[in-house]
């Protein structure tokens, strides 16, 4: 009944791709009818609504709520432990030996159910175990994401059999997660203590969460538009120290900002530096 065009009609498509645009900044193509169908399916027949623009005139009507639950529903979360490797390599490397004069602090941003900025807090612990007496002023990883459910599953810091699987090799399992009696994975204390979780909607200010030496932004900049992919990145560019890095997902690029960033060659691998 959902994918029906009587349901979603071109118009209340086209509704829908700006009310979410306007609201978190994902553009949904002119082609992912069937992705509204099946993300939202359950809610609209929750909700009685027959038409796609009814949601939207609902949701410019009602509290956060419901607002709060499209977006959850609408949001990709799709993540690996050391995802892409070669950033956690660099990190690891390249930019943790930089940092000794004061306390390291790297913002994990669409952090999604934690595995990233984990798999940086596992980058750091190896690094200190590695060279004793570095990184003395402390670290701090800040991790933020704009799905709230997905939130609380990062906070819980547990994985199933499928999701540990997934880029972790069994030596750092055995090393940084407890088994628990419901057959799941849980990161050890340590590990979880360095990353503090915050909801942030990235087309909202940056303000509150400080200066950082890194940055990841990796794979969700592609989700934009390529002017609001421009006013994020001067934005964080904005909240990065001077010298401090930016990593981006492989498909993504910086484009128009040469006179901010500058590119840095890993081989492999590259990382964008503060100029």
């Amino acid at each position: 009944m959902l994918s029906s065009t009587d349901v979603i009609t071109p118009q209340g498509y086209a509704k829908f791709q700006q009310y979410l645009e306007k609201v978190c900044g994902i553009m949904l193509s002119d082609n992912k009818q069937y992705l509204v169908a099946s993300r939202l399916g359950k809610l609209l027949e929750r909700e009685e609504i027959d038409r796609l623009e009814d949601l939207v005139s609902l949701l410019e009507r009602s509290d956060g709520a419901l607002e709060e639950e499209v977006i959850n529903a609408m949001t990709t979360n799709e993540t690996l432990w050391f995802r892409d490797i070669h950033p956690f390599k660099i990190l690891k490397e390249k930019i943790l030996p930089e940092f000794s004069s004061h306390p390291l602090r790297i913002w994990s941003a669409a952090s999604s159910t934690g595995q990233e900025p984990y798999s940086i807090s596992m980058v750091i612990d190896e690094y200190k175990s590695s060279c004793p007496g570095k990184l003395r002023s402390g670290e701090k990883i800040i991790a933020t994401d704009i799905c709230t459910n997905i939130l609380e599953h990062a906070k819980q810091a547990e994985y199933d059999s499928l999701a540990i699987v997934r880029g972790l090799s069994d030596d750092l399992k055995k090393r940084y997660f407890d088994k628990l009696d419901s057959g799941s994975w849980k990161i050890k204390a340590p590990i979880r203590s360095r990353v503090d979780f915050r909801y942030l909607n990235l087309i909202d200010s940056y303000s509150s969460l400080g200066k950082f030496d890194v940055i990841f932004c990796r794979n969700v900049l592609i989700y934009f538009s390529p002017n609001l992919k421009l006013d994020i990145l001067t934005r964080m560019h904005k909240s990065l120290n001077p010298g401090g890095y930016l990593f981006l997902g492989g498909s993504e690029a910086l484009s128009g900002l040469s006179s901010m960033f500058e590119i840095v060659q890993c081989h492999p691998g590259i990382v964008y530096r503060v100029k």
